[in-house]
């Protein structure tokens, strides 16, 4: 398994489908020097998702096949999909970057905060249940795919109690600046002056 060095860090942005998590974790991204690490999926892409970009989307059969050869740090198969990250890219971007970001849904957030425990901060994105509802129509998501998500919707939200910070998102640029701003305090905190 793959360890962290002392100032390696992972934010990981999770909540319920709709509730603009992937979204905020791109903007903010953007204030710092920070790299994502595309999950591994055996589900099969939404009309707006990028193969590569947003996940990696393989079948089963090859998914098993990597796991066996122990290639994710972390898997999970939720409601008969498997999710997994690779050991070798967070490898690699932790390479050029000292701080990560991933989008994952608490299963995997759960996963890795018990891998690393304080180098992983949870930003638990929420909103309510009719917001969610329409940002899933509005982007595109059938009815099936609707129902899907709010099936999990009150499992999802009991999960904000765990998490370290808890954002509702109504206004994305005010929400961005606050989360930024809780993740340059873990930062400045995680920098020590090396040079003189």
């Amino acid at each position: 398994m793959y360890q962290l060095s002392e100032k390696e860090m992972i934010f990981i942005y999770t909540g319920p489908d709709g509730s603009g998590r992937k979204t905020l974790a791109n903007m903010v991204s953007t204030t710092f020097d920070m790299e994502t690490v595309p999950s591994f999926t055996t589900r099969s892409p939404r009309p707006y998702e990028t193969n590569g970009k947003d996940y990696h989307f393989i079948k089963e059969e090859t998914f098993l096949q990597m796991k066996e050869q122990d290639e994710f740090i972390e898997s999970v198969n939720i409601h008969g999909y498997y999710y997994g990250i690779r050991e070798i890219d967070i490898r690699r971007i932790f390479e050029k970057h000292k701080v990560i970001y991933l989008t994952l849904n608490i299963e995997g957030a759960q996963l890795l905060k018990d891998l690393y425990k304080d180098q992983v901060v949870r930003l638990f994105i929420s909103a309510n249940r009719d917001t969610v509802i329409q940002r899933q129509k509005e982007r595109g998501d059938d009815e099936e795919a609707i129902n899907y998500h709010m099936a999990y919707y009150d499992k999802t939200m009991s999960y904000k109690k765990q998490c370290e910070h808890v954002f509702e998102n109504y206004d994305l640029p005010q929400v961005s600046f606050q989360i930024s701003e809780v993740i340059e305090s873990y930062l400045d905190r995680n920098l020590t002056v090396t040079d003189y």
